[in-house]
């Protein structure tokens, strides 16, 4: 599993979880807060209505003080005897919310001096808090008596307004936390990527490092984290070049060692022929097959090597017509004719024309080597959208389909009856292509004739 998903998933997983209880605990703490500053408020609104009635209770009758209140609060007098709550407001210009309060006002004898909320029960008040019902509300209560006058006094608030504005401040402590999540979670995500670009530099060079040009990571910039790590993948790689670069010298070293005995052996067995060539034709044939077999190491030695090779701009077509002149001797010899046929504008392409040419002979000579006498091997040079297609069809026996990929592979002879070869000429033009960035495959003739068409894809040179 990716470490980035990982840390991305446990990390906005916990921020979540604690962002949704601070959000739920922000509501919770805002509904209890404002209900206290609502409890407040309704107990400054009775006493508010206790200094009104100290104000005037000295001054006025019964009946002046009951309109003296109802003037006062902005009551009109049919509330006074309907208690219908819906005619508190003196017109459309207040706010909804005015109608949330409610005044009951009885004198030191009992009597109902105001009665705005027309309650439901039969009041026994009692001074602090409450709950009543009326007109099918529940509203909280704060009752009080004035010592002085000796009057009681009620105010009273609907809970569902109550509940209503609670409910909308605490939101809005709450929304702004719930908008802002999303943009937390992609900035948490973005700052995961930005922690591991480190790594992904790292990453890379050992992505695209070739078995050739192996070297080890610059840990100047790595975390100190995979400090370590990379240091024991620099110990990993310096021991793999050592590794590769012992076998690249002793494949070099072997072959050169056999070159000079091989020549030795050769001149000595054309010494003993004499006057009788066919004693020693099959030796002598031998000796060449491993003559030939040395020079092809040697060449697939310093291609795996990748050093001493540059790359320029060179035209495609111009190599390939050398490679076809250069195997022509080989082709007539066995009265096989060569033909080439240039189907590209241009083909102009940036590569090392040694190499290029040496991938042309070897596939050419694979076909002339299983090519029945007296047949044509055909070279194609195209254009494709991101390069060129080279093919060389010939008229031999083919390859089967299940066996192309392992006629590709090093010292792989399908037949050993037919030719003399080694096993080595298509694997190093297949090396030789993947170096160009390139690929080889083979098929069959599109003609539907008997024969193998080997297809080299030499991609972005251009």
């Amino acid at each position: 599993m990716s470490l980035t998903r990982t840390l991305t998933l446990l990390v906005t997983s916990t921020v979540l979880v604690i962002a949704l209880i601070a959000a739920a605990w922000s509501y919770v703490e805002s509904n209890h807060e404002l209900e206290e500053l609502f409890d407040a408020e309704l107990a400054q609104s009775t006493r508010i209505v206790q200094g009104l009635i100290r104000h005037l209770v000295g001054t006025q009758s019964p009946e002046e003080l009951s309109r003296a209140l109802s003037e006062t609060l902005k009551l009109p007098a049919a509330a006074l005897q309907e208690g219908d709550f819906n005619e508190i407001l003196l017109d459309g210009s207040g706010h909804k919310y005015e109608k949330k309060i409610a005044f009951e006002v009885w004198s030191d004898t009992g009597s109902v001096m105001l009665d705005t909320l027309a309650s439901d029960d039969n009041p026994e008040l009692s001074p602090g808090y409450s709950w009543i019902e009326s007109s099918g509300f529940q509203w909280r209560t704060f009752t009080l008596r004035d010592p002085e006058t000796g009057f009681w006094i009620r105010t009273a608030q609907r809970e569902d307004i109550r509940q209503e504005l609670s409910t909308e401040l605490a939101m809005g402590n709450v929304f702004p936390l719930l908008i802002v999540m999303p943009l937390l979670i992609l900035a948490i995500v973005a700052a995961i990527r930005l922690g591991f670009r480190p790594l992904r530099k790292l990453e890379e060079p050992i992505r695209h490092m070739a078995p050739q040009n192996i070297h080890p990571l610059d840990d100047q910039y790595a975390p100190r984290e995979v400090s370590g790590l990379v240091r024991a993948v620099n110990g990993l790689l310096g021991r793999l070049d050592d590794a590769l670069d012992r076998e690249r010298r002793f494949s070099t070293d072997a072959a050169h060692e056999l070159r000079t005995p091989l020549a030795a052996l050769r001149l000595n067995l054309e010494h003993a022929i004499g006057d009788n060539p066919q004693a020693f034709g099959d030796l002598i044939e031998s000796v060449d097959r491993m003559g030939h077999l040395v020079e092809q190491m040697l060449v697939l030695s310093r291609i795996d090597s990748g050093k001493g090779f540059e790359w320029d701009q060179h035209d495609l077509a111009d190599i390939v017509a050398q490679s076809v002149a250069d195997v022509t001797p080989l082709a007539v010899a066995k009265g096989i004719e060569p033909v080439f046929e240039n189907h590209a504008v241009t083909s102009q392409i940036k590569c090392n024309r040694t190499l290029i040419n040496t991938l042309m002979r070897s596939v050419l000579a694979n076909a002339i080597q299983y090519s029945p006498q007296n047949t044509v091997v055909t070279v194609t040079v195209e254009t494709s959208d991101d390069g060129y297609l080279l093919s060389v069809c010939d008229q031999g026996p083919g390859i089967l389909a299940e066996e192309r990929d392992r006629a590709l592979s090093r010292f792989t002879r399908l037949d050993q009856r037919a030719g003399s070869g080694s096993g080595l000429g298509l694997a190093i033009a297949r090396r030789i292509a993947e170096m160009h960035g390139g690929s080889i495959s083979l098929d069959n003739r599109p003609d539907g004739q008997k024969g193998l068409k080997v297809i080299i894809c030499l991609w972005n040179l251009l």
